[in-house]
């Protein structure tokens, strides 16, 4: 009898205890892709009209295969909904790898200038597991709360964001009043305090924040936004352990408006991203002309028109360059176009070539104290670009579109040799880029991508040719693909 009423005690304590986990509501969400690609050349390199022997770490004749391969990627979301107002976020992704390839790989400590397909973990832990996401979203009577990790760097348009690199965790407030929406965030990108897994720490002002408000308002047909960031960069600022100082700080500020509007048939978009500061803020008065301020500007148009089965659009992107001549100024480099838009399939693509093909790189050189290589699927930046797309769309389920895109950089990257000759790139453009793509809806749920784009190679993926004492030659390059894409 003892027994009997210990166990019903026992299925009477569970049955407390869970009684609070029955009320919760599971949302699941999912996508799933797998896909073929196929690439003419990994370089673009193509050797030297005249071989320098000086230089003997330039091939002449470098190696340029072509590469194909299958790939996939699965990423599940998970809602669970406590009450109306509160639920936990979670989202995780799995089985992130090339078909019979070679497994492993990781990302630098910071995360913040690597691609990593918008997970939380390394390439590694993604081809297994790993989780991207989790954060509490409360809507409280005040406004609503995130905290916990969550994409990172999403606002306006889609140019500039960063939601394929790493999530990071934040604290974000919303609070809406009729057609305003304020807000206020703050995000750890970088955590250098002493801990259980960085021991050694001495000092306790080595870390990455990002702090950040903005205002939206929404209208009828669209909305307009600004944002302001301030990011504090204390991970190169000394330890104070030897005679000479040479740690830094810096200071970034970003100002970021953005428009969104459909007039007619024509939908428009718009953002400018202006950036300020300090780039190297030297700690050691004696050493103040190592301090390097900025000044960069990027601005982004793109408009689109539908004619029923018919559309038309284009875009337009300025990135500022670094202007190699002012040692005291960033005026580039900083401001890039993010890692979310992608707007050819093989130019400036950091998803698919990127993050997946690998480098794609040009002519570079490695002399006098100065490292600088050319890369065809590297986040735009010091640029200038244009685009024109035409689509149609002959049936509900099939869309079949056109795209040209040309783009030169705006300042020519040069340096200073150990004499004090000034060298620079001899050309800027890019190089023209025809892509052709076609997406047919299966079902609802399930689509069929087939593509292929060809790359006009530019000149400027030549390099420092005038200084290499010989002219580098470039290959066209031309892509394949196509890609299967569940979602729900």
């Amino acid at each position: 009898m003892k027994r009997f009423w210990l166990i019903l005690l026992s299925l009477g304590l569970v049955m407390a205890f869970s009684v609070s986990a029955f009320a919760v509501d599971v949302k699941v969400s999912a996508d799933y892709f797998v896909g073929g690609l196929y690439l003419n050349k990994t370089s673009v390199q193509n050797g030297f009209e005249t071989y320098n022997a000086q230089q003997p770490s330039f091939d002449p004749t470098p190696a340029n295969p072509s590469t194909a391969f299958f790939y996939q990627r699965l990423r599940v979301g998970t809602d669970f909904v406590v009450s109306p107002c509160l639920k936990l976020v979670t989202r995780f992704t799995a089985m992130e790898r090339i078909w019979g390839g070679e497994r492993g790989g990781s990302f630098n400590t910071s995360g913040l200038t690597d691609n990593t397909g918008g997970t939380a973990g390394t390439r590694a832990e993604s081809e297994n597991i790993a989780l991207d996401l989790a954060y509490i979203d409360y809507t409280s009577p005040i406004g609503q709360f995130k905290v916990g990790y969550m994409p990172d760097y999403q606002w306006g348009t889609v140019f500039g964001d960063r939601t394929n690199g790493m999530t990071s965790g934040q604290i974000q407030y919303f609070i809406q009043k009729g057609p305003f929406i304020g807000f206020v965030g703050y995000a750890k990108e970088v955590d250098n305090s002493a801990s259980a897994v960085t021991t050694g720490v001495t000092t306790t002002d080595q870390d990455y924040d990002s702090y950040r408000i903005a205002g939206i308002y929404i209208f009828k047909g669209g909305e307009a936004g600004i944002l302001g960031l301030y990011n504090r960069n204390a991970t190169d600022k000394s330890n104070h352990v030897g005679s000479t100082d040479t740690g830094y700080l810096q200071n970034i500020y970003t100002i970021q408006p953005y428009v969104k509007a459909k007039i007619g048939p024509v939908a428009l978009q718009a953002e400018v991203n202006y950036f300020f500061g300090d780039a190297v803020k030297m700690e050691n008065s004696t050493l103040t002309s190592g301090n390097e301020s900025i000044s960069a500007l990027s601005v982004f148009l793109d408009a689109t028109a539908n004619f029923g089965m018919f559309y038309a659009g284009g875009s337009a992107a300025y990135l500022s360059g670094d202007d190699p001549g002012t040692k005291d100024k960033v005026e580039g480099g900083v401001n890039t176009g993010g890692l979310d838009w992608n707007p050819c399939l093989i130019l400036f693509n950091t998803e698919t070539l990127g993050y997946w093909a690998g480098n794609i790189a040009g002519h570079g050189l490695t002399q006098a104290g100065y490292t600088g290589f050319t890369s065809v699927d590297s986040e735009m930046s010091n640029a200038w670009f244009f685009q024109g797309r035409v689509g149609v769309k002959p049936t509900p389920k099939l869309d079949v579109m056109l795209a040209v895109s040309y783009a030169f950089a705006d300042k020519k990257p040069g340096f200073y040799d150990l004499s004090n000759h000034y060298f620079t790139y001899p050309n800027s453009s890019y190089g023209t880029e025809i892509d052709v793509t076609a997406t047919y809806k299966i079902t609802n749920n399930l689509s069929y991508m087939l593509g292929g784009g060809y790359l006009f190679t530019g000149d400027y993926f030549k390099g420092f040719d005038a200084y290499q004492l010989a002219t580098a030659k470039v290959n066209d390059d031309y892509m394949l693909i196509n890609k299967l894409t569940l979602s729900f």
